[in-house]
């Protein structure tokens, strides 16, 4: 008789509240095998950053995380590294619920996931949003270990988006990837990575605009190495779609489309990467 794997559960909770004119985190508690970060920053937000012991997720880890924003915080959460998951024929899941109160901010900016041969993966980031408050979330999912003949190899891809503003839904999608509905790499075709970048409400009101035509104003090439595109959501919120052939370009791209994120924190998350 086959025996279960046993699970690890992974749970955390992130509290941003802002004091005078700084945001500090005011819970942060993580149990194995999630841990969090919380360095200091030159800027008025408070930064988090996720990370896990072993460094990805292995069978049987279901990690989630609850995140609250308070009224007129400034939260930046990101992670440590690529969300590496391994090869898990039981599974993975990744899941974050994050609340924003009125005239808010929460910058969810991860690195990308990259699910290696045999991975099974599922996410839900779902995020609630007061009237006023504002959202940065960025996901990028990538091929897993090319390098390594691992491209699109995974067994299981399944990620769900979920935003509310003042309790209306803006956003509710799901992106399945899964080999038995046709094999991967002939699916994605030449596009070694895929990314989401959703800009919502009126602290990101300045950006969305010229971004908006930064994008519809592009040429279409053919062969191109990086195909984006744009869908207005309303007038408060922007939603952008990018495939790329290099994960780097397509981080890259990423990066420059927020290149006003840096203004809003009052310090640049990407700095000492570069």
């Amino acid at each position: 008789m086959a025996v279960a794997e046993p699970q690890r559960a992974g749970r955390a909770r992130l509290a941003f509240e802002r004091v005078g004119p700084r945001t500090v985190v005011r819970t942060a508690l993580a149990h194995s095998p999630l841990r969090l970060l919380t360095p200091r920053n030159h800027g008025h937000a408070a930064w988090a950053y996720t990370s896990s012991f072993g460094g990805g997720l292995v069978d049987g880890d279901h990690v989630s995380l609850e995140v609250d924003v308070a009224p007129g915080a400034t939260a930046l959460l990101a992670s440590q590294g690529a969300n590496r998951v391994y090869r898990s024929p039981h599974g993975c899941r990744n899941d974050v619920a994050a609340r924003v109160e009125e005239s808010a901010l929460l910058a969810f900016v991860p690195d990308p996931t990259a699910c290696f041969a045999g991975a099974r993966y599922a996410q839900t980031l779902d995020v609630r949003l007061a009237p006023r408050a504002s959202l940065v979330l960025v996901d990028v999912i990538t091929s897993g270990r090319g390098a390594s003949g691992e491209r699109w190899a995974f067994a299981h891809y399944d990620s769900t988006l979920r935003v509310t503003v003042g309790g209306r839904a803006l956003v509710d999608e799901r992106w399945l990837l899964d080999p038995r509905h046709g094999a991967l790499p002939e699916r994605l075709g030449r596009f070694n990575a895929l990314a989401t970048v959703l800009l919502v409400g009126p602290r990101l009101a300045e950006a969305r605009g010229p971004l908006s035509a930064q994008l519809a104003a592009l040429p279409v090439t053919s062969r191109a190495e990086l195909v984006p595109a744009v869908s207005p959501l309303g007038e408060d919120g922007l939603l952008l779609r990018a495939a790329a052939i290099s994960v780097e370009a397509l981080l890259h791209t990423t990066h420059a489309w927020l290149s006003f994120l840096p203004a809003l924190l009052g310090d640049d998350p990407w700095a000492r990467r570069a």
